[in-house]
């Protein structure tokens, strides 16, 4: 082939690719540090001293290896001068057969949409956790303070219909900036929090095995909830394909995919590192599930709300890095089945302020579909407000699929790595080890869901 296809687009190219290194960075780790990063004090200490660290420790480890094998995939059959393969179901599509691709679809797009589901929830976690520590400090610690949260959570659905519109993510690459920035600020926040608790108890709390504040049973459901939701909070496979797709050549989008995913994924591990083992130093047993919403601290109440106002903004860009995809694909579907019609093709432009790459350009069918979409997702989310529990499964049941099994399989095909020799049998071995531990994490969050069926009420977020 002719070196030049590095530099061009081969399949003709249907938007502009300007994006770097550096924003790649910011959609990964806008994409990667979610709300997860504030239970994980509650998650270390599910697992102990041991174990706690050590499974951060690997699931970092087996998420950037699968990350470089699936940046190779972004073009086949060769990594650099292969053709584009926008999504990541056009890759598995390239390399592996039509079950695969069924397989990897409803395995990506389901977790795409529960994670907006989930970030929508988490949003209005937040939004109530601010009224209630302002109540906390106006009326003292023991005060009953409730919150609803179901208009907060139609307002954080109504600002993602309109930041819906922009046409894909390199057109809001500021925006993926703002959400990491406010990550790295709500994580600082809730470590600088965690050290102060820390230094206040004088010493260091927890154990070398799991919480002992419960029963064993309740404790092994508990440990593999928390393999879950580590799992989880690690996984953002289901957009590197869609992301490396926003990245101008040269150099090689391969090479700069894994250099942005050795960077994101390495301050991602940093940051859970130090609140994980922090928070359990600080709460030891009593680690509360969301550092900022949970009320381990109460003062100063400022600081808890400015964390969670910076945890806001980082969901709300956070949810359109998981939304655009999924836009994406429905829209080019229904492209093609009406090549035709006005309604869907026929586009109108608007300048709008902060946009890259110029005028905002949309037709009437993508503005109906997707604030469509996004209302009928946040309808979801008030009809489940216990979705956190289920998106601890989705997580556990996406994270073997989509960060392990398909970028194995689809390495070992374009590396034509013949069956029985020494390096199939170990990424074969890598890909059994994370089923059985996501089987785990998926018995956790079953246990974890059926008891938040007892308390959960449709369309009645309180907190």
């Amino acid at each position: 082939m002719d070196q030049k296809r590095t530099i061009e687009d081969i399949d003709g190219g249907d938007h502009a690719r300007q994006g770097t290194l550096w924003s790649a960075t910011a959609h990964i780790v806008t994409a990667v540090i979610g709300s997860g990063v504030l239970a994980l004090a509650w998650s270390v200490a599910q697992l102990g001293w041991i174990a706690g660290p050590l499974a951060l420790f690997g699931f970092s480890g087996v998420t950037y290896y699968t990350s470089t094998l699936l940046a190779n995939s972004y073009r086949s059959p060769d990594p650099i001068i292969g053709e584009r393969n926008r999504t990541y179901m056009e890759a598995v599509r390239s390399y592996l057969g039509p079950k695969e691709v069924f397989m990897c679809g409803v395995a990506q797009y389901v977790n795409l949409w529960g994670t907006m589901v989930g970030y929508t929830i988490t949003a209005t976690t937040s939004m109530i956790a601010i009224r209630r520590s302002d109540c906390f400090h106006r009326n003292g610690h023991g005060a009953r303070c409730e919150a609803s949260g179901t208009v907060l959570m139609v307002v954080f659905g109504l600002i993602q219909v309109v930041l819906s519109q922009f046409p894909s993510l390199e057109n809001i690459t500021w925006l993926s900036v703002v959400a990491a920035v406010m990550s790295f600020a709500y994580s600082f926040i809730g470590l600088g929090l965690c050290i102060a608790q820390w230094a206040s108890n004088g010493g260091i709390r927890g154990g070398l095995a799991s919480s002992s504040a419960v029963s064993s049973s309740k404790r092994a459901w508990n440990s593999l909830l928390a393999l879950g939701n580590i799992a989880f909070a690690y996984t953002f496979a289901e957009v590197l394909i869609e992301i490396q797709d926003t990245l101008k050549s040269p150099p090689p989008e391969n090479k700069t995919m894994k250099k942005a995913a050795m960077y994101g994924i390495g301050v991602t591990t940093i940051f859970y590192l130090s609140l994980g083992c922090i928070g359990y130093a600080a709460f030891g047993d009593d680690a509360p599930g969301n550092i900022l919403a949970g009320f381990g601290i109460y003062e100063p109440f400022w600081l808890i709300d400015v964390g969670n106002i910076c945890l806001i903004l980082h969901l709300v860009g956070a949810y359109q890095v998981y939304a655009q995809p999924v836009f994406a694909t429905i829209e080019r579907r229904i492209a093609s089945q009406w090549p035709e019609a006005k309604f869907i093709h026929r586009t109108y432009t608007v300048r709008v302020p902060l946009m890259e790459g110029g005028p905002l350009s949309f037709t009437l069918s993508k503005l109906l579909l997707r604030s469509v979409f996004v209302l009928l997702t946040t309808l979801v989310a008030m009809l489940v407000p216990f979705f956190n529990a289920v998106l601890g499964l989705l997580g556990a049941l996406s994270f073997w699929p989509l960060t392990v099994f398909f970028p194995v399989s689809m390495h070992i095909a374009q590396r034509g790595i013949g069956w029985g020799a020494p390096k199939w049998v170990l990424l074969q071995s890598l890909s059994m080890l994370c089923l059985l531990i996501s089987v785990a994490a998926s018995i956790g969050s079953v246990a974890d869901i059926v008891d938040s069926l007892k308390l959960a009420t449709p369309f009645k977020i309180v907190s």
